[in-house]
């Protein structure tokens, strides 16, 4: 039975949505292509016919990812506006404690490095993202904008990583506490 363009179209939405969710609460080598088209609802078939690999959906998904945390960075990050409210959300309980609805660059940073191509072509397009919202937001004035936002997304992404990581819950929040202190100053010049 073929399927319209509309319905492949949104077939497509939901195994984005689905792979994107996973991936960032199980992690890629957690996200089986099994579970990744079952929790769509679909077929294998629907999912190779779409995407070819589950590398190709993995970059996908991760843009996917991405996208819907740029649009929340982009409302949360004025320009010129400094980072610290932002950083006080971004490294908080509740996002460390929901990684399937955080973000994506800390929820499989350390698997990134050992994937294909299209996975750390994806990933390294929402890393500049990121830093680049990031360096529009820092106050006007700012020395080295472009390497300070780099350093702030490398603080924000790690702290995450690291309180995600760690078994002690005092230390974790202390960790989250660390980086939005370390990120604050820089937003009352």
């Amino acid at each position: 039975m073929r399927v319209s363009r509309a319905q492949a179209a949104e077939n497509r939405a939901r195994i984005l949505a689905e792979a994107s969710r996973i991936i960032r609460e199980t992690g890629i080598a957690g996200a089986g292509v099994d579970a990744l088209t079952r929790a769509a609802g679909l077929t294998h078939g629907s999912l190779y016919s779409q995407f070819g690999s589950k590398e190709r959906l993995v970059a996908e998904a991760l843009e996917a990812a991405s996208a819907a945390s740029g649009e929340k960075q982009a409302q949360e990050l004025p320009p010129g506006g400094g980072i610290g409210r932002f950083a006080a959300r971004y490294l908080s309980p509740d996002h460390r404690d929901r990684p399937g609805q955080g973000c994506a660059l800390a929820a499989i940073g350390p698997e990134a490095a050992r994937q294909g191509e299209p996975v750390r072509a994806a990933y390294t397009a929402a890393v500049r993202r990121m830093a680049a919202r990031l360096a529009a937001a820092l106050p006007e004035g700012t020395p080295d904008r472009e390497e300070e936002a780099l350093a702030c997304a490398a603080t924000l992404v790690g702290a995450l990583i690291l309180a995600r990581a760690v078994d002690d819950p005092a230390l974790s929040d202390r960790i989250l506490a660390a980086g939005v202190n370390h990120l604050t100053p820089s937003d009352q010049d």
